[in-house]
């Protein structure tokens, strides 16, 4: 009698780690390994969320009618032209499974998502990790790395964890150079916090071509990561065939409902953005003056690079920190050895991981 066993290429799929969230010697830690909103979600949010109690009973509605009209509504788009997922992710998923299988290639950037690569391989496909320049995506190596199997290419613009970012026009210049069946994936998770007046993520981009995607979170300055939430757009043509394999009732009453409201309340998502520009000003600042390199600016999270050796390497400033109750990430794991990304958290609590670092680099 045979065993059972997952088909090929399931148990070649490496785990996805996210950030720490715990530390076994600390009850109460500073988290700053997983981009996260110090300022939580808006009021208006959570009074949505505990409006939905009393109805937990009944499916939620399987359209997202609300959270598409939100969406529609600010970023003035065709609700047509929207699908709303668990998360980004979610979205990401559908999209490998919707435009790629068994012998097929998915690009994407060598220090990008991780979740990228995971996807790929959970269709089958085959993903390529394509160099970067100076740890910023390199249109000239993507392009030089498509082949006849190429089915997809994941960008994230801004990247995490570098914090790198490409000009609008050049992510133009980008699609034009692709064949048109291969469809452009443009991550935005980090669109909300850029200051740059042209950067609209991609979305005038997905407006006028029939290939590009673009996927947006409720995860990062919204400060929803808990309800999973997130939400792309692209041609009628994409959206039509994800919406044929996501799953029904993907997203859950009070989520819907503090995700619309989220959306909604601009002064909150300005103001966080506000303050993620204030207190990472002051961190960018002060590591500078410590001797740190930091990669990009992007986002609201800093990539800092250590010393490869000695008693001040990465692992050994990690180390130190959560030997303090404040929690890192180090990216090793992103082909990022003596990196540490660390996200933007409080004006207090960064100028505590600020004093602690410039003691232990000094000391």
């Amino acid at each position: 009698m045979g065993t059972l066993k997952p088909r090929s290429g399931v148990m070649d799929i490496p785990l996805y780690i996210g950030g720490k969230s715990v530390h076994k010697d600390h009850k109460h830690v500073i988290k700053l390994s997983s981009n996260e909103n110090p300022l939580g979600a808006s009021i208006n949010a959570l009074d949505a969320y505990k409006d939905k109690y009393s109805s937990l009973h009944l499916y939620p509605d399987d359209s997202s009618e609300s959270l598409k009209s939100a969406i529609s509504k600010v970023h003035n788009l065709n609700r047509n032209k929207i699908i709303c997922g668990a998360g980004s992710d979610e979205i990401l998923s559908l999209a490998c499974r919707a435009y790629a299988g068994f012998g097929d290639e998915i690009i994407h950037t060598e220090h990008a998502f991780l979740m990228y690569g995971i996807y790929a391989r959970s269709v089958g496909a085959t993903p390529i990790s394509v160099r970067e320049k100076n740890l910023t995506a390199d249109p000239e190596a993507i392009i030089d790395s498509v082949t006849d199997s190429t089915r997809i290419v994941f960008l994230a613009n801004p990247n995490n964890p570098t914090g790198t970012v490409l000009e609008p026009e050049i992510v133009k210049s980008l699609r034009l150079r692709l064949r048109e069946d291969i469809l452009l994936v443009l991550d935005g998770a980090y669109s909300e916090y850029m200051n740059i007046s042209d950067h609209d993520g991609g979305l005038n981009l997905a407006e006028n071509f029939t290939n590009v995607l673009v996927t947006r979170t409720f995860s990062k300055i919204y400060g929803l990561a808990g309800l999973r939430v997130g939400w792309a757009f692209g041609d009628e043509s994409i959206i039509n065939a994800l919406e044929r394999i996501r799953s029904p009732f993907n997203i859950s009453t009070p989520a819907l409902a503090a995700a619309s409201m989220a959306m909604l309340d601009r002064e909150h998502v300005n103001k966080s953005k506000e303050r993620n520009s204030y207190v990472k000003k002051l961190v960018l600042n002060k590591m500078r003056s410590l001797g740190l390199e930091i990669i990009g600016e992007s986002g609201n999270f800093v990539l800092t690079r250590f010393s490869s050796e000695g008693e001040k390497t990465a692992i050994k400033v990690e180390s130190f920190l959560a030997s303090q109750g404040i929690l890192v990430r180090n990216v090793e794991n992103y082909a990022l050895p003596n990196h540490l990304r660390i996200t933007i958290g409080t004006e207090e609590d960064m100028k505590r991981v600020l004093l602690l670092l410039e003691n232990f680099l000094k000391g």
